[in-house]
């Protein structure tokens, strides 16, 4: 762990350069350590650091790495349970399968398969409001962002870009390839709750088109219940 001064009014918490999840349970154990401590304001999470901003006049610069240095990171956090949401996605939506097809060398069913068939850990939250960045995609699937990325990409459209893949939760600009569509709302603008938290595990499971329209009327309707379970 290095930590190391930003401005006089944050610090960051630097972990090994890896993304992995040996990693984020570092990041989470400090994050949930210091959520709470006093005379810090905000705490920002990324795969592998922690940038913290604090209030200098409750707490001083050196009380503050004091305590950070204090804390006990508790390794077995890593083998607590995990809460996984259930993702529906309609693979039959996507804008971009041919593309990925192409550069993978791999056909559309196999995509699907492949991308559907592992949990996905969430490192972070950002981006957007509720914008999930999600660890452990198939390294076969990898495909370049766009060259023109799109001036509006639909919420809930699922993409790949790069190595990593994700859920747009609003309608935004976006270079990632998408490969499918949930109609799961993942960010509620009117009381700004997100569905989805750092540390949870998301699953993507294949649905047709009139499933998709079927979930999308119960959650209209709030009669759809999402399907959340640990393991």
């Amino acid at each position: 762990m290095n930590i190391s001064i930003v401005n006089e009014e944050s610090i960051l918490i630097r972990f090994e350069q890896d993304i992995s999840e040996s990693n984020h349970y570092k990041v989470k154990f400090y994050y949930q350590d210091l959520i709470n401590h006093e005379g810090v304001l905000s705490l920002i999470p990324s795969y592998n650091s922690l940038l913290v901003y604090y209030d200098i006049t409750q707490v001083t610069y050196k009380s503050l790495i004091d305590d950070i240095e204090s804390i006990n990171y508790i390794e077995s956090s890593m083998t607590e349970e995990k809460r996984v949401i259930i993702v529906p996605v309609c693979y039959e939506k996507a804008l971009d399968m041919e593309h990925v097809s192409k550069h993978t060398k791999l056909s559309c069913e196999e995509i699907i398969k492949r991308h559907s068939s592992r949990d996905y850990l969430v490192y972070m939250i950002g981006f957007t409001p509720g914008f999930p960045y999600l660890g452990g995609m198939d390294a076969s699937l990898e495909t370049p962002r766009l060259e023109v990325p799109r001036t509006r990409i639909e919420k809930g459209s699922v993409g790949i870009g790069g190595k990593q893949t994700g859920i747009y939760p609003l309608d935004t600009p976006g270079g990632w390839n998408i490969i499918g569509k949930t109609p799961l709302h993942l960010f509620d603008k009117k009381e700004s709750k997100v569905l989805i938290s750092m540390g949870d595990y998301i699953r993507f499971v294949p649905i047709d088109e009139k499933t998709y329209d079927l979930i999308e009327s119960q959650i209209n309707k709030g009669d759809y219940e999402i399907e959340v379970f640990t393991c």
